[in-house]
């Protein structure tokens, strides 16, 4: 029997993209269409970070992707144990003085 592959879909992933990049602070914001995921990355002692990628998603896509991060850690946390946040502490330093909105 042959298979159906109407519905698959084939992902290009160009070598400057799969590199990745790095980032250590996400911001998020939304209005009532869109919500937007801007990555950044902040070093020590460099009191300017740059938006290093800004993602825009639909509210559904955005529910999907958290759905997706919150069965990833699980499975993560399963094989690596529980991943150690620091929930209530100043996430950085004064000097940096980056943005109240962060994730």
């Amino acid at each position: 029997m042959e298979e159906n592959n109407e519905n698959q879909l084939s992902i290009e992933l160009s070598e400057d993209i799969a590199e990745g990049t790095y980032s250590n602070l996400a911001i998020i914001t939304h209005s009532s269409t869109e919500f937007v995921v801007d990555f950044v990355r902040i070093m020590p002692g460099v009191p300017k970070a740059k938006v290093k990628s800004r993602i825009v998603l639909t509210p559904e896509h955005a529910k999907r992707l958290l759905n997706a991060l919150e069965d990833n850690i699980h499975k993560y946390e399963m094989v690596h144990g529980k991943i150690k946040t620091h929930e209530g502490q100043q996430a950085l330093p004064m000097n940096f003085g980056g943005p109240t909105a962060q994730a």
